[in-house]
């Protein structure tokens, strides 16, 4: 796949995540996909395979009492990686979430094959998902 090809994988798949379309989701993600998640919070970490990524999704959801919304910014794409420019917000049981951040994922064969998470606010995120 070329650059542009990669750039609409990558909005299909914020697009897919803003609607909860897991279903989507399941098909843009190789199944031995990785995921990555900065900081030290509860949901930090390594998330092995297209189940846990998506597992790692929906615990977002729940722990965000369905409001979070992720604004995607711009999308710069490359042969092998594409990066997702984002603002993150959400607010439940009285703590917040505002902040900007970026996913660079690595494409192969049409499929993402991982995904890897950086935040403007590292902390923050810990506080609001624990």
């Amino acid at each position: 796949m070329g650059t542009e090809e990669n750039a609409e994988l990558v909005r299909r798949g914020y697009e897919a995540f803003s609607a909860g379309d897991m279903a989507t989701l399941r098909e843009l993600f190789a199944e031995e996909a990785v995921w990555h998640v900065p900081g030290n919070g509860a949901l930090s970490g390594r998330k092995e395979g297209r189940d846990a990524i998506l597992a790692y999704f929906e615990e977002l959801g729940r722990r965000s009492g369905g409001q979070l919304k992720v604004t995607l910014q711009e999308v710069i794409a490359g042969e092998n990686h594409t990066v997702g420019l984002q603002h993150n917000q959400a607010e439940n049981n009285g703590r917040s979430l505002d902040t900007d951040g970026a996913i660079a994922f690595q494409v192969r064969d049409g499929k993402i094959i991982e995904g890897r998470e950086f935040y403007a606010d590292t902390a923050q995120g810990d506080a609001f998902w624990a």
